[in-house]
């Protein structure tokens, strides 16, 4: 098994900005030196969800303080992103960090959520998606690149940088097993156990029907990781993890939100774009009928809804001693499927301190005798 982490980077109260930046670049060189396989790193814009909406600049300086560990996007928002702009930046992160960058890609949550708040058309997502991800394959492996679609338009374009690893950086997908398997992505669910068990297998098999009518454009790792990801707080008893982790994750929710001006009811401006197609979406269709989580503002009337019991139930929150979670990820290993757990170690409320002290415990107490 390996281990990975995945990470918001969400806003908290007890610290600025550029030493929340400073504390996170040091539980990444925690990670590195405990021998975590990647760090994956999520992109949000407009909400305290996250505080790096330009992940390749947290992965350049990322680059710097580790140097075993893999870390990417998961996801680079193609609809997002300028293409022949976002190749550069891949092609300059993987070389500063001599071939550690995972490419992680998708096309957003919500059918264009944020698309819509930046004053684009959110119906054109999925095919801002496709052509993007289409020119960052072919770009990626071009020396001269042309591409003429339907959003861009480009004609013998000297690709000066290249990336370390060729032919790309490995593409990683989040979400549905047979997307990331026909694109020959590692995949990374969520879910209970058993759910990840029967999601790795849909996988495996869509993997091998898509290896035998893969295009030259297409790169495929001969072994593709695959699991499932939860967050995990850990503290010296159950009692006392399970109290802290119910209180973060309340934070964690309210975090999802979108908020509008004060005195705002969130239904015009940006924040009302993105929560008009949020109630068009089926994502926000699962989540009715919810808890509204607690602390998130007035002013803002959308965000995920459940309960830190429903997520402890769902097994998508792990709080517990470093020996009660050493026997679920021991069940883990066992009955999965998998060949990758994911973890997230700083998330809601949770301080520096808490962070760095339940990694300290999943490193020490956990990974040891199950790590690959």
């Amino acid at each position: 098994m390996k281990f990975g982490i995945f990470d918001h980077i969400e806003r908290r109260d007890d610290a600025g900005i550029a030493q929340q930046y400073e504390e996170r670049l040091q539980l990444m060189a925690q990670a590195d030196e405990a021998g975590i396989y990647s760090y994956h790193v999520a992109q949000h814009h407009h909400s305290p969800l996250c505080l790096a909406p330009n992940q390749s600049v947290l992965l350049a300086a990322a680059a710097q303080r580790t140097k075993r560990m893999r870390f990417g996007p998961l996801v680079f928002v193609l609809p997002l992103h300028h293409p022949i702009r976002l190749i550069e930046e891949i092609c300059m992160v993987d070389q500063l960090s001599g071939g550690r960058l995972d490419l992680g890609v998708g096309p957003g949550t919500g059918g264009g959520t944020e698309l819509a708040m930046w004053g684009e058309n959110p119906d054109d997502n999925h095919e801002r998606f496709e052509e993007a991800l289409d020119m960052l394959r072919r770009g990626l492996q071009s020396e001269f690149f042309s591409y003429h679609g339907k959003f861009m338009d480009v004609t013998d374009l000297w690709m000066e940088l290249r990336p370390f690893q060729k032919p790309h950086p490995p593409l990683w997908w989040a979400g549905n097993p047979e997307s990331a398997a026909q694109r020959g992505a590692n995949f990374i669910a969520n879910g209970s156990i058993a759910q990840v068990a029967t999601v790795t297998k849909i996988y495996r098999e869509a993997w091998e029907r898509a290896r035998a009518t893969d295009g030259p454009e297409i790169y495929r790792p001969a072994q593709p990781l695959y699991g499932g990801t939860r967050r995990i707080y850990i503290a010296p008893t159950d009692e006392e993890a399970r109290e802290r982790g119910i209180a973060a994750y309340h934070s964690y929710l309210s975090h999802f939100a979108k908020p509008a001006p004060e005195g705002g009811d969130a239904t015009t401006g940006a924040a009302g774009a993105f929560n008009e197609r949020v109630r068009q979406s089926e994502w926000f269709q699962k989540q009715q009928g919810g808890e509204v989580p607690q602390g998130t503002r007035p002013n803002t009337v959308l965000t995920m809804r459940i309960t830190p019991e429903q997520a402890i139930d769902a097994e998508a929150l792990l709080v517990g001693s470093p020996r009660t979670i050493r026997e679920y990820v021991e069940r883990y290993c066992a009955e999965s499927g998998a060949n990758y757990f994911v973890g997230s170690f700083q998330w809601g409320n949770l301080t520096h301190e808490e962070a760095t002290r339940s990694l300290g415990y999943f490193a020490s107490e956990v990974m040891p005798g199950l790590m690959d």
